[in-house]
């Protein structure tokens, strides 16, 4: 059932009707967007320009308007000397806080210097049925910013900066990526194994088929196809699935940037990240020096680096040299008295990434390479020529996120079928983030491989950052919800 003010809109609604005037045009042509309007010089050109109505005040014989779009805002300057008495009462009568208007004239600046468009002209361009949250506490239900983003990104300015940020942010990565010669790629979000990290799916069935499916984890394994298939240097903007916990920090559905280049280490994808961040963190913030939970951080110059081994022996004191298997090291983390979710379920490998994320991951400030991680907990990484136990992996840390996650990968498609078996031991003993057997990427494999380094970015948990946000749901346009009875 409306409300008394919504069937007052409804019957504004009728009444333009009435008027012969169409509440939802085809269209309207404009020759400048709100922003480029704000900089014309006064009366130099004809401006038509569009928005949503954000504030009206009447002064009798004139209104002020303030029209609205994702990246500005135009006074305008409506006179009934310049409209005449039907034309001006019609909008006085009939026009909303919401509705959308075209609007014709010349540009101006006010004696308190506001930028203003004076109106020879205006067109409906659509009618605002319910009206918008009153514009002095704008919209502040959390929960109803991400179910109805789009009043959000009506009322909210920080929350249009940040979209803006993130779309300039995908934007200036994929150029630099494109000048670094590298080819923008899709690979499939259906996957018939889930595979590419250490993480639990989402399970869906294919119909037509009739088989078992799964929304991808990662896109790693279909990449390193194209690598085998001549792609030299490729990168794939993906949306990824992991059925995980809810956090601050997490989403179940997320975007992940994903890159594979032939014939490079993982020591050449170090400095190409840097180099990325550096212009990416430049271009969206106008700087390197970053102030991140009231903590400046730099990311100019070099960058240091930290071996997993050494960041656990500072921060708990055990070494994980010293505990090869997952019951040994499981007793020695008890004997520290740290307290671990699921822990006796864990393999080695995910026992240690858990006991980092308790331990050492808040800790650092950065930006620093994590490197030499455990073979266990890097399925698909190559080992490292000096020290099998280890990979040739870095994770990129800033403030106890992390940013990046890169290997030298494994090519080896004798080791790769070996690693892929104890992961699907460990999955069948109840590990679920553990990987299952991929028998076609194995084949794949054996067709042969070159040297083959890549990396990974989350874009959600970068926006994040670089906003200072506290929930990563609100770094995505639509955050998934539980559904509810429209009102």
């Amino acid at each position: 059932m409306r409300s008394e003010q919504e069937l007052v809109r409804c019957d504004k609604l009728e009444r333009l009707k009435s008027a012969g005037i169409d509440p939802y045009p085809e269209g309207f042509k404009q020759t400048h967007s709100l922003k480029e309007a704000m900089v014309l010089a006064d009366g130099a050109e004809p401006v038509r320009i569009a928005g949503r109505i954000t504030s009206i005040r009447k002064l009798g014989k004139l209104s002020f308007v303030h029209l609205q779009d994702l990246e500005g805002k135009v006074q305008l300057c409506i006179k009934i000397d310049d409209l005449g008495a039907d034309r001006y009462a019609q909008f006085s009568e009939l026009t909303d806080i919401g509705d959308f208007i075209g609007a014709s004239g010349v540009m101006f600046t006010t004696r308190v210097g506001e930028k203003t468009l004076q109106v020879h002209d205006y067109q409906f361009l659509g009618k605002c049925l319910r009206p918008l949250p009153e514009k002095w506490h704008g919209l502040t239900d959390v929960e109803l910013r991400y179910r109805q983003r789009y009043l959000d990104l009506v009322m909210n300015e920080e929350t249009r900066k940040r979209f803006l940020l993130r779309t300039t942010l995908l934007r200036e990565l994929r150029r630099f990526l494109e000048d670094q010669n590298f080819l923008e790629v899709e690979t499939t979000t259906l996957q018939p194994n889930p595979s590419g990290a250490l993480a639990k799916p989402f399970k869906t069935h294919h119909n037509a088929l009739g088989i078992d499916l799964f929304l991808r984890i990662a896109p790693e394994t279909y990449l390193k196809r194209l690598i085998v298939g001549g792609f030299h240097h490729i990168f794939e903007v993906a949306r990824c699935f992991r059925n995980e916990g809810i956090s601050p920090y997490h989403l179940q559905e997320f975007t992940m940037v994903e890159g594979y280049s032939a014939y490079w280490s993982y020591r050449d994808n170090m400095d190409l990240m840097r180099k990325l961040f550096q212009h990416l963190i430049q271009k969206t913030l106008g700087t390197l020096e970053v102030t991140i939970e009231g903590k400046l951080v730099n990311f100019a110059g070099d960058w240091g680096h930290i071996s997993f081994r050494d960041l656990l022996l500072k921060d708990c004191g055990i070494d994980i040299d010293q505990h090869m298997t997952a019951k040994s090291l499981l007793a020695a983390i008890e004997g520290k008295g740290i307290e671990l979710e699921d822990a006796a379920s864990l393999g080695r490998g995910n026992l240690i990434d858990t006991l980092y994320k308790k331990v050492s991951r808040p800790k650092i400030s950065g930006p620093v390479f994590l490197v030499e991680h455990p073979i266990d907990l890097s399925p698909l990484a190559r080992a490292n020529s000096k020290n099998p136990l280890l990979t040739d992996r870095f994770q990129l840390v800033v403030n106890g996120v992390e940013l990046v996650n890169a290997y030298s990968e494994l090519v080896d498609p004798v080791e790769q079928q070996k690693r892929l078996e104890e992961q699907a031991s460990l999955n069948a003993a109840g590990d679920q983030e553990a990987m299952v057997t991929d028998e076609d990427y194995v084949i794949a494999m054996e067709f042969g491989m070159p040297p083959i380094s890549g990396w990974g970015i989350g874009i959600d948990r970068l926006v994040q950052l670089l906003t200072g946000v506290d929930n990563i749901k609100d770094c995505v346009l639509f955050p998934l919800a539980r559904k509810v009875s429209a009102t």
